[in-house]
């Protein structure tokens, strides 16, 4: 009788595998609302499966419904209030939440957001994205209510202690925002030097362009493309030098060889880069090739304003 019993369990659990494994891999590939589809009723049916309700948090989190994701992660913090990745979504999910509410709804959300936070960093000490939480969260909020550079400051040197790059790339981050843009290059340039992975190059090369300094944001560039050897590297060079109107022809090079070698991982679409040699070509007063970069992105991607606003600038040559 026992064994006949687990018989009848097997495909409700290969059908309960099915599920998850789809919901995932629909995640991976970035396709939110069809994971939403997936998950959702089976959730229904499994009021209590984990599992399945941080899947569907997931789901509506990446499509930025947050008001459904909160109550998701609060069913899983209300199951398991041990867990610590549970305690950060749910303060994660708040904390966006706020920010798109009036002021002082928000004023009565922050304490649970911090709350949720601190409760992820005691339940594991380790858990790296509920520190770099802390750090935006103590930077981002105004004095008054409990912001705080020292406080970022504390959680960035217990990022440090876990993770050397997360560490630097905090501080960075604290004192960009703070104002004091040698620390943060510093900082910025430390990552890069013990990690130099592709997020540590793209930080530094963010940093650049916000203090206006071109230039030095494609130098790093192209000291990431040295490393990395990325074709998507190749249209950031293009895309400054259209921005700022600096080093065209290298500009012009890297967006052709973009097009050249695109492929749908590179993840910038075609028509932006047409758009970008569209850009430099009316600077240098090249009509028809401007014109005709700027039909293509328009073909391609025809909804995108600026395209429009791009084409009506050329037609003024």
């Amino acid at each position: 009788m026992k064994k006949f019993c687990l018989l009848l369990l097997i495909p409700f659990a290969l059908h309960s595998q099915n599920v998850v494994q789809e919901t995932e891999f629909l995640l991976d590939k970035k396709k939110y609302e069809q994971a939403e589809v997936v998950i959702e009723n089976y959730v229904l049916d499994n009021p209590n499966d984990p599992k399945s309700i941080e899947l569907l948090g997931d789901a509506y989190a990446y499509q930025e419904k947050w008001d459904k994701a909160v109550e998701q992660y609060k069913k899983l913090v209300d199951l398991n209030p041990r867990v610590a990745e549970y305690q950060y979504k749910y303060g994660g999910a708040m904390g966006m939440k706020a920010l798109e509410v009036n002021k002082v709804t928000a004023l009565f959300m922050i304490d649970d957001v911090e709350e949720a936070f601190l409760k992820a960093i005691a339940l594991d000490k380790n858990h790296i994205n509920a520190r770099w939480a802390l750090v935006e969260y103590y930077v981002q909020l105004p004095g008054i209510i409990g912001g705080s550079v020292s406080k970022s400051l504390q959680y960035a040197n217990e990022l440090e202690s876990i993770s050397k790059v997360d560490g630097y790339l905090a501080k960075g981050y604290i004192y960009e925002y703070d104002d004091e843009p040698e620390l943060a290059e510093k900082y910025y340039k430390m990552a890069i030097k013990t990690g130099g992975s592709l997020n540590c190059y793209e930080k530094l090369t963010a940093f650049y362009e916000k203090q206006q300094q071109p230039d030095y944001a494609i130098q790093n560039i192209e000291a990431s493309q040295k490393k990395h050897n990325r074709n998507a590297l190749h249209y950031q060079i293009g895309k400054v030098a259209a921005e700022y109107n600096i080093q065209l022809e290298k500009g012009e090079a890297c967006l052709q060889i973009y097009l050249e070698n695109y492929s749908a991982e590179d993840g910038v679409p075609k028509a932006w880069a047409h758009y970008r040699l569209a850009q430099i070509y009316r600077i240098q007063n090249k009509k028809d090739l401007a014109l005709n970069h700027i039909q293509r992105a328009i073909s391609e991607l025809p909804k995108v304003k600026v395209f429009g606003e791009e084409k009506s600038q050329i037609l003024k040559l």
